[in-house]
């Protein structure tokens, strides 16, 4: 069990619910350190926080503290992209050549871009082993990617790209701008909505962030996914979370914050993540900042690829560089809610129909086989239960 934690920050008295089973969860050893946040037609109605942002529990966690969010990230990838597809410089339906002709190579010369937002393009690991600490190396992942053939057909099923995701898209985007993901981020997104994420963590933003501590496992759904990955290190499975070698410790290293890993190490606080989804919630501007115009925000939302994933062990649903709720996992009870969630448990997510955004950031990772983990589902199902009334 856990212990009683003085839960802090503010909570509109209709949302007292969240606030409850926020508490809860520290009572019941769920959480160490979180945060959750939401906004409804723009306006913050939830931003609480509570715990400590060390195991030891020697450091309260702060508003602004900063966590690792992993393919929470994803999200902020993906809109990266679809600026420029809004702007007329990106084509969904082009090859992935037309803007990175060496991608052409292993017979994909005509796979599409879209393909690539979707998880639909087969590249969703590098088959040739890579030595420790080429994840942190741009060029040693992009050439690889840029060489070697897809694992399955193009455009016949989608399969999670856990990592390689952030390199195909960020290479793209690259290519287009002249500038990293990170730096695009930055500029386009993070600065002009005053966005606390970051992909390629400054070493002036180290004393913030709070170390990942590795939670529960839980069973219930089926063996855990590491322990699948193990079970045969040649599969596909395996070499898309462990090709180049990683290891549950790296993510709390000084290299891995640096680095621009646009699938999974960006950095934020629940506050950022409910901020950047609440801008696309509306209609995609905020207290006058242009993130996406409506009919770019719509095709992202528009149902891409569903059904059983070649990856991971479940049915998993995606639009244009989001994931959206399948049937067997809802997240409330709307299905057209987009956005993306997190190794451990972080989350984040627009919902339109009710202009409401969501976001939860946390240290202590739980894993099971689940798409959102259900802290967070439990949070946006108090959240659902407080509209109706």
């Amino acid at each position: 069990m856990g212990e009683a934690i003085e839960i802090k920050g503010h909570c509109d008295p209709q949302f007292q619910g969240v606030r409850d089973l926020f508490e809860q969860a520290f009572r019941q050893g769920d959480e160490l350190g979180a945060s959750v946040c939401i906004t409804l037609e723009g306006e913050t109605v939830v931003d609480l926080f509570g715990g400590y942002a060390d195991e030891a529990r020697t450091q309260p966690w702060q508003r602004d503290s900063l966590v690792n969010v992993f393919s929470t990230t994803k999200g902020m990838t993906a809109l990266c992209a679809l600026r420029l597809v809004e702007e007329g410089r990106l084509d969904l339906d082009a090859p992935v050549a037309k803007y990175w002709p060496e991608f052409a190579a292993g017979g994909k010369t005509d796979l599409p871009v879209r393909y690539l937002l979707s998880h639909r393009a087969g590249m969703a690991a590098v088959k040739a082993p890579l030595p420790p600490g080429s994840l942190y190396e741009w060029e040693t992942m992009t050439n690889a990617l840029a060489a070697q053939e897809p694992w399955w057909t193009p455009g016949e099923a989608h399969g999670y790209h856990a990592v390689t995701f952030g390199f195909l898209v960020g290479e793209v985007v690259r290519r287009i701008t002249g500038r990293s993901l990170g730096t695009y981020f930055r500029e386009q997104l993070a600065a002009p909505l005053g966005l606390d994420f970051h992909i390629g963590l400054p070493e002036s933003e180290e004393k913030r962030v709070s170390a990942l501590v590795q939670g529960p496992v839980h069973t219930e759904g089926g063996p855990d996914l590491f322990e699948r990955i193990m079970a045969d290190p040649e599969s596909l499975l395996a070499k898309a979370f462990i090709n180049p070698p990683l290891l549950p410790t790296d993510a709390n290293s000084r290299e891995w914050r640096a680095a621009e890993i646009p699938a999974a190490n960006g950095h934020g606080t629940a506050a950022a993540l409910a901020r950047v989804y609440a801008a696309l919630s509306l209609g995609g501007d905020l207290d006058g900042v242009h993130v996406l115009s409506p009919e770019i925000i719509e095709q992202a939302r528009t149902e891409q690829s569903l059904g059983k994933d070649l990856i991971l062990p479940l049915v998993s649903r995606f639009g244009l560089g989001f994931g959206m709720p399948p049937a067997e996992e809802p997240v409330g009870p709307n299905f057209r809610v987009f956005g993306h969630a997190g190794a451990g448990g972080s989350y984040g997510q627009a919902d339109p129909e009710n202009r409401m955004s969501f976001g939860y950031t946390m240290n202590l990772m739980h894993s099971g086989v689940w798409i959102v983990d259900p802290r967070p589902r439990a949070l946006l199902a108090a959240v659902y239960a407080a509209l109706e009334t």
